[in-house]
Order: structure tokens, then sequence, then C-alpha cells
């Protein structure tokens, strides 16, 4: 019995710090959790303090996606909290028994951890330990965030944690916990990113032997890609989770709520797939550089089908114009992967028997890494380009002459049909070097051995588009 009044009924769980119990409230008959600091700890002064200002910290917060804490005390050297009982497991050990979750239901429970820290750090407070083990899951599958043990206020400049000082679990730890710098709203938002890659992929992006491999390859190493893992994932997604897992906190969503409002616009979009989209592009890439062109809304097709539901589609496309205005037999892209990645360059469109230029100055975004980003065509009457030309192109650059074996597109816009074309000159001539293929959200080219600097993606037929993107072009030899 702990304070005369709480009776432990069953242990839930031991951290670092501190052993949970399911407990009985005597004096208002109802069952509750209560957090009891180790021994060991209590007669060190740091610890006793971060121990009382969680308590503290999250009685200020009443928020449906945070669990409450309902009494705070100490019982004979003892330092307890008692917070209200949540039956159910932790997120956690919903993955271990699960495995991957669903799109759907992963950003649905991402949406509702960014609402509880969202309002968290509204009053103040950052977590600073967001991780699937303090995720507690309602009976009912809802998700409340626990265990601010080492939450800090926003507003102190000097407290119980100082600068240089790493906490945190190192799997979910971001770049700035890891070198030990000032931690911010935008820490929390990281660690959501690696909780959200997880709840779609079954892994943590930087696995380890251990806390310092793992806290440096947090510091250093970009993110994974997160589409080669989870290939249904949209793409607007996709470019979420990587940009809530940039290095830099500035080139992050600079909020929680922010973060939560672009997750929840993805979700809508699945939940009415044949609706008008928007795409938006991250906050450094948004272009000034082009008022002569305003990309108007339009209908696009879902890019939530798995992969190999796309490439069966593509098998049996026939009869789509070739380079030279030919027609032959519609060929399919490979999917696999190989060799090694040859960094290449977004240089400019290619538009030989047209104006010469088509968006050249959006070439870049179409190799900066981020799938939210992309080059486009113009905007077209027909598919076939009303007949007035054969195709139009991206041209990106290897630096050097080389002979790539493959070329990947990802495309948020899928369904037209390309081929690769290369040449030693941004003038040309070009020769194919691969087979037609109808691009899906995400297709790899394999090439027949032709030589060149510059290769293009030259668009034969834009499918059901007026207009289409290139969001990102990888190469390997």
């Amino acid at each position: 019995m702990i304070a005369d009044r709480y009776e432990l009924v069953e242990l839930l769980g031991t951290g670092g710090m501190s052993t949970v119990y399911k407990a009985h409230d005597e004096l208002l008959e109802r069952h509750v959790a209560i957090k009891i600091l180790h021994p060991h700890y209590s007669d060190d002064r740091e610890y006793v303090e971060r121990f009382r200002h969680e308590a503290r910290a999250v009685a200020q917060l009443s928020h449906p996606r945070i669990v409450t804490v309902i009494d705070r005390g100490e019982d004979a050297g003892r330092q307890f909290i008692v917070f209200e009982c949540v039956d159910g497991e932790n997120l956690k050990q919903h993955l271990a028994r699960n495995g991957p979750l669903p799109i759907r239901r992963a950003l649905e429970i991402a949406c509702q951890i960014a609402d509880g820290l969202a309002f968290a750090h509204e009053h103040g407070l950052v977590h600073r330990d967001v991780k699937p083990q303090n995720v507690l899951l309602t009976p009912d599958g809802d998700a409340k965030v626990t265990d601010f043990g080492i939450a800090r206020s926003l507003d102190v400049d000097k407290g119980v944690t100082q600068t240089g000082t790493v906490l945190g679990t190192s799997n979910y730890l971001s770049p700035e916990q890891a070198s030990g710098s000032t931690t911010t709203p935008l820490t929390d938002v990281y660690s959501l990113g690696v909780v959200l890659y997880e709840l779609l992929t079954g892994e943590v992006p930087f696995p380890g032997d251990n806390f310092v491999a793992i806290a440096m390859k947090h510091a250093t190493e970009p993110p994974p890609d997160l589409l080669e893992r989870r290939p249904d994932v949209p793409l607007r997604l996709a470019a979420a989770v990587d940009r809530a897992l940039q290095k830099d906190p500035s080139r992050r969503f600079q909020s929680m709520a922010e973060f939560e409002a672009e997750l929840r616009r993805t979700l809508a979009e699945m939940s009415e797939p044949d609706a008008e989209r928007t795409f938006v592009a991250p906050r450094r890439v948004l272009k000034e550089s082009s008022p002569r062109r305003t990309t108007p809304r339009r209908r696009r097709w879902p890019i939530l089908l798995p992969l190999v539901v796309l490439l069966a589609t593509a098998a049996i496309v026939a009869g789509i114009l070739a380079l030279g205005g030919s027609k032959g037999p519609q060929q399919q892209a490979s999917a696999s992967g190989g060799g090694h990645p040859v960094p290449v360059t977004g240089v400019s469109g290619y538009d030989p028997q047209g104006s010469g230029v088509e968006h050249d100055e959006d070439a870049p975004s179409a190799t900066d890494g981020d799938a939210a980003t992309y080059w486009s065509t113009e905007h077209y009457s027909s598919s076939d380009f009303g007949g007035l030309k054969d195709g139009v192109g991206l041209m990106v650059d290897t630096g050097r002459a080389t002979t790539l074996k493959q070329l990947t597109v990802s495309s948020d816009t899928p369904g037209f049909s390309a081929q690769i074309d290369v040449g030693s000159s941004r003038s040309g001539t070009f020769v194919a070097d691969s087979k037609v293929a109808v691009v899906s959200g995400r297709t790899t080219f394999d090439l027949q051995g032709r030589s060149g600097r510059y290769y293009v993606i030259w668009i034969t037929n834009l499918g059901p588009h007026s207009s289409v993107h290139v969001n990102e072009v990888k190469a390997r030899n």
C-alpha cells in the first residue's frame, strides 16, 4: 500500500528511472497507474527533481491524447506519480504483434500522437522521448502519449538538464539530442518522424548495435528512402516523413501542428482518392522564380495500389507513340535494383520540336533528393501533345561520359509513357537507350549499354494527364 491509499495490484513495466504498477485507489474506488522512482535514485537530488518536474509538467496538460496525472507524493522516501490507468498495450507491443501497419492506420495513430504533442508544445513542454513505448493504445485503438519523464519547459534557460547532456532513447534520438545541443519542439517532430517510419515499415530507420553507433547515424546519415521499403506509400506521405527526418531542424516542419496538418491532408486524400488534390512542397523549395506559369489543380490517379498491381497494369498497355512518331509494342521497365548509385543533376527540360525549353528552371527539383518537389511538363490539350510533337523530356547530367545500367523515375502523376535517351552533348543528338514503358509511382528502366554524359527521360505520351511530373531521378551503373 502506497500513501495509505494505493494498493499495488500488478507490475506493468520497469524503466531506467522507475517502475510502473497497476494499483487500486482505495479512496476513489478505481484503478490507476502508479510510477515509483527506483530506490537508488531517491538520494540523488537531480533525479528526484526530474521526477517531480514530470508530475508538475504533465499535471498542467489536460488533453484526450495525453495520459492524465492524478497525484504525486512521497511515501517512506519513495517518490511516486499517479496516472490514469489505460487498459491496453503500448504501440511497441502492438507493432511486435502486428508488424507494419496499414497506411491509413499508421497515419491515424501518428495524427493522434501529433495532436497531443502539439498541445504540450503550446503549453511550453517538449517531450524529448517520443517513441512507441511511450504511446498507449486504449481498447478502442486511440493513442495517448505518456512518460514525460525527461520533458523540459521551453521558457527555462537552465533546467534540470543542460546542453551537452544526451537524453532520449537512441533509436528515436534527434540529431540535436545526439550531439548534446539544445532541444526544441522540432526535436519531437524528428522523433515522431522516426515513429511513423517504423509504423510503416516495421523497422527503425537507423538500426545499430549500441547507443553510440545509432546516435552517430542520426547525427550524420541521410534518412533512408521510405519508398524503397514500402513502395505503396503515397509520395506525399513519403515526402512528409523525409522532411520530418531532416538533420537541420530549420528544414523540418516548423511546428508539430504543421506536421499534423500535412499528415491529415494526406489522410484526407486517401479517403477521397478521386477528389482534386494539391501537392505541398517543403518550405525550402517553394519556387518564386517562375511567375510565368501557375500550376492549376488537377486530377491525379491514386498511387496507393501496391507496385505489383501497377506493373501488371503497365504490362498490357500497347500502341503508345514512341520517339519519332513510330508505333511499336510497349515494354515494361524493370523494378529491380543493382549496381552502384551514380549522382545525377537535373539541368533542363528538352523540347526539340517546340520552343526548345520545358520548365528548365524546375529541372534541379527532380534530383534534389526530395520526393515532394518535381519538374513538370507544360499543359497539353491531349495525351499525344495535340499532334504537334513526338514528345518532351527532362535532361539530367552524370558529370562525365558513363554507361548507366539503370535509371529510376518517381512520379506522383503515374500512367504516362516514357523511354530513356542518351547523348554526349546537351544539344544532342540523343539515341534511345531503353524500351518505352508506362511510368508508375516508381519505375526502373533497364538501359541498353550506350555511353554518354546526358540522359533524357523522353515522355512519349501523357496518359490520363494534361501535364506530368518527374519527382525524382536516380541512376546506377
